[in-house]
Parts: structure tokens; sequence; C-alpha cells
């Protein structure tokens, strides 16, 4: 019997990047930060590790970058699809299972691909994480990447279940912030997404620094 190459899989995914998600009881928060690795080498420094889905669904990746853009934008389709199908929006739940076959069905070649996918449907907010091999658990307060041992320092403290949207954006602000701080391969910048009833939203250039400013 093949056995997939889990070493290699979780060195990929290990290497770089933080992400992290909430669940708040009006829709969810997701950060990033944005400096892309090869290595000791930086690639890139305003990598984009947040990708919007849907108008109600949203998407972090880590790991391999063109086998993350693969996955969302196959993701991205089927979810239009679905609502053009059958009228109503994909639910969350739904979403991270098609995810997760996506990466089952490779396993054997696995996706490079650490994913949070969440947003917000009939039943509310949700977020799931999905590792390479396409395991899925759906969680409240989660992180990703080579900074989550940090980022997890800052949540652990901080999140409160059932926190407004507006509380917890500084959480995950601070978060991926001391994550980039210590952890040499996240770093630069940092990105935020919210979803909640009124649909995806990215915060701009001015509010992430009044937001870190903020917190100094």
């Amino acid at each position: 019997m093949y056995n997939p190459p889990i070493d290699k899989v979780s060195r990929y995914v290990l290497k770089g990047t933080t992400t992290v998600g909430l669940v708040c009881r009006d829709g969810i928060v997701l950060g990033t930060d944005t400096r892309a690795t090869m290595g000791y080498f930086i690639a890139h420094k305003r990598a984009k590790k947040v990708y919007q889905l849907d108008d109600h669904l949203a998407m972090t990746i880590a790991g391999g970058v063109a086998d993350a853009q693969n996955v969302v934008e196959i993701v991205k389709a089927n979810s239009k699809l679905y609502k053009y199908e059958k009228g109503v929006i994909m639910p969350v739940k739904a979403a991270a299972s098609l995810t997760s076959n996506l990466l089952f069905a490779n396993r054997y070649y696995p996706l490079i691909l650490q994913a949070l996918l969440g947003g917000v449907d009939d039943s509310g907010p949700h977020i799931f994480a999905l590792d390479p091999l396409g395991s899925t658990m759906e969680e409240k307060c989660v992180s990703t990447g080579s900074g989550s041992p940090i980022a997890y320092g800052v949540l652990e403290t901080e999140f409160k279940d059932g926190m407004a949207v507006k509380e917890a954006i500084p959480v995950v602000v601070r978060a991926v912030s001391s994550a980039m701080k210590r952890d040499s391969a996240s770093g630069d910048s940092f990105d935020v997404a919210l979803v909640t009833s009124k649909g995806y939203e990215e915060l701009g250039e001015d509010e992430k620094k009044k937001i870190l400013s903020s917190l100094s």
C-alpha cells in the first residue's frame, strides 16, 4: 500500500504564514500576514492569503500558493453554481465538505494546503479548519501556519465565546501582529476580513493602521 508523504506535507504547510479565524455572535473574523517565503527567502511581501469565495464565504490559505489558489477558484465557482441552480446560498458546511473532498481525492499526491473556510448562512456563523488530506474540524477560535503557536498565546487569553465582530477584530490583529514579531516566516503586513449578514468586507489600510496603533 502506498503511504502519502505526510512528513513532506507537514514541512511545506508549517514553513510559513500565520492565519487566524474567530467565530462571533454576528459573523466571523479572519486575519493573515502577507509574507510569502521560500525557505529563508522572502519571495513576496504582499501575498494575498485571505480570499472572498462568495458574498457569505471566505477562505484563508497556508501552504503552496498554486495548490491553494486552485482550490479557491474551484470552491468559488461551485458556490456561485449552487446559488444559480438552487436559488439559495451554499451552506458553509457544504463548502467545507466540497473542499474536504477535493483535498481527500488528491491524498496520494496531496495538495499542499491548510485552510480556514468560514462564513455566515441561515444557521449562523461557522469556521472549518482543513488539513492537506481533507480532515475537517469546526472551530470557534483557530490559527494555522508557522506563527500559530504564538497567535494561540493571544487567542487563548483574549478570545471569549459570544464576542461581537467589532470586539474580535483587535484580538485578531494582536494575534497576527504578535506572530509577525516572533515568527520569521510571517511578517511585512496583515489583512483582516469580516463576513457578517451584510456580506464580505476587508479592512482598508487606514483602518488597520488605526487598530494597530491603538494596541501599541
